[in-house]
């Protein structure tokens, strides 16, 4: 038993999937890499970074409290930045990091597998 637990520890593909491999994370990182590009094609004086609220309201199937869980874990991974601002009430806004833009390519060419093969994989 301790021979499968030291392999599981050791293995990239858990360890890593593990970390962002559920749909709540996958669908945040895409949320927030759109908001990126959104704001790089408006230009000057925007920001790619959401809000709480702004995110639930993409997001409606998913509870407050799945959703908070899940922020909290991508950024105890480091995927994902949330600054607090110093205001009342509270700011809180969350925004890639570099690890989780570098993520993002990836995450694209799944999204377009998925895309292309959905009838196939996806079968009721």
């Amino acid at each position: 038993m301790a021979d499968i637990k030291a392999e599981y520890l050791a293995c990239p593909i858990r360890q890593v999937i593990s970390r962002f491999g559920d749909k709540w994370s996958l669908l945040v990182l895409f949320l927030l890499n759109r908001s990126e590009q959104q704001a790089g094609e408006q230009g000057a004086g925007t920001t790619g970074v959401l809000r709480f609220n702004e995110m639930r309201r993409f997001m409606t199937d998913c509870s407050q409290k799945m959703l908070s869980q899940t922020l909290k874990n991508l950024e105890q991974s480091h995927l994902v930045h949330r600054e607090v601002f110093p205001e009342v009430p509270p700011r809180v806004e969350y925004s890639l990091t570099d690890t989780g833009r570098s993520l993002m390519p990836i995450l694209s060419d799944l999204i377009n597998w998925g895309k292309e093969h959905f009838d196939e994989v996806v079968t009721d």
